[in-house]
């Protein structure tokens, strides 16, 4: 028998229907969703089928140990469970929280005590859930540059110790592009840091547009990128790069109506070479930016170790 509503999700497992149906009725009346089984195995196939929140668990059950059953719940499907037991004098109170248990009562059940308890247990998974959730969202914004999206660059010399360090210990290829934006000061000056700051998130979407999903795209800093191109050979990189220039170049800009801008990026393209350190691998890439740069912009050149002094 099955119930839904608002308030959350509670499946209720005991062989005894004098005990299982008016625990139903009462969680029922209160708003909740509500679906009983009578043993383990049903249990665990309700649970297989649909999300709970709740699960309010005999202890003593016809198939099953009930804190065995806990502990499966809990590890398997994430639900908070309050355990039931009418054997006061050999379950304690320790032996279900060791369980992970979030509760323990005693038969006979008052529905009135078991109501408030599930109201509890609800509200504080509630809580953990929107804290979880906050947790997440400052580790997001931790390695996110807030205006234009991509990871930022302290994240950045985070990753790229990592993939370098994979490169080295599996002989893979592994590649870096640096580009930046050409005369952007210019473009800043001539219509102010709001219309750059919507050139800047322009130019990461272009590049998210370019990537793969193993690619990874940081801001480097004010009007310069960077992105890093796992299981990638430099020949591979460069031919990334042409296709990120070009697509720059061909973005029509509208700083203002009627005024039609087009702008470039000067980019750096490098390869990892064996033995080398990720501090390496950057200072090559901003070399080879710079030689881009020196050709006067709107250019991709590589750079390999071998040509770089």
């Amino acid at each position: 028998m099955e119930g839904t509503g608002n308030g959350g999700e509670v499946l209720i497992v005991d062989d005894e229907p004098g005990v299982r149906e008016p625990a139903r009725e009462m969680c029922a009346l209160a708003g909740y969703g509500v679906t009983v089984a009578g043993d383990g195995e049903e249990a665990v196939r309700l649970l297989e089928e649909r999300p709970f929140d709740v699960a309010v668990v005999d202890i003593m059950l016809p198939d099953a140990d009930g804190l065995e059953l806990t502990e499966e719940i809990i590890g398997r499907f994430g639900v908070n469970v309050i355990v039931i037991t009418g054997f006061s004098d050999r379950y304690s109170y320790e032996h279900a929280i060791d369980k992970g248990a979030s509760d323990f009562i005693v038969k006979p059940v008052r529905l009135e005590e078991l109501l408030l308890r599930i109201k509890r247990v609800l509200r504080e998974r509630r809580l953990t859930r929107e804290r979880e959730e906050l947790l997440q969202e400052m580790r997001r914004l931790a390695v996110t540059d807030g205006l234009t999206k991509l990871f930022n660059s302290r994240h950045f010399y985070q990753q790229i110790e990592v993939e370098t360090g994979r490169a080295r210990r599996y002989c893979r290829p592994l590649s870096l592009l640096l580009f930046d934006l050409d005369k952007f000061k210019n473009y800043n000056d001539t219509y102010g840091h709001l219309e750059g700051d919507k050139v800047l998130s322009a130019i990461a979407r272009i590049s998210r547009d370019c990537l793969r999903k193993m690619d990874s795209a940081f801001r480097y800093g004010g009007e310069e990128f960077t992105v890093i191109l796992p299981e990638t050979s430099g020949q591979e990189a460069m031919h990334v790069a042409e296709r990120l220039r070009e697509k720059v170049a061909l973005h029509v800009f509208e700083p203002e109506p009627g005024t039609e801008v087009h702008l470039t990026v000067s980019v750096g393209v490098t390869e990892y070479a064996p033995g080398e350190t990720a501090r390496d691998l950057v200072r090559r890439v901003d070399a080879a930016m710079y030689v881009s740069k020196r050709k006067g912009g709107n250019a991709v050149s590589g750079l390999t170790k071998e040509a770089f002094v």
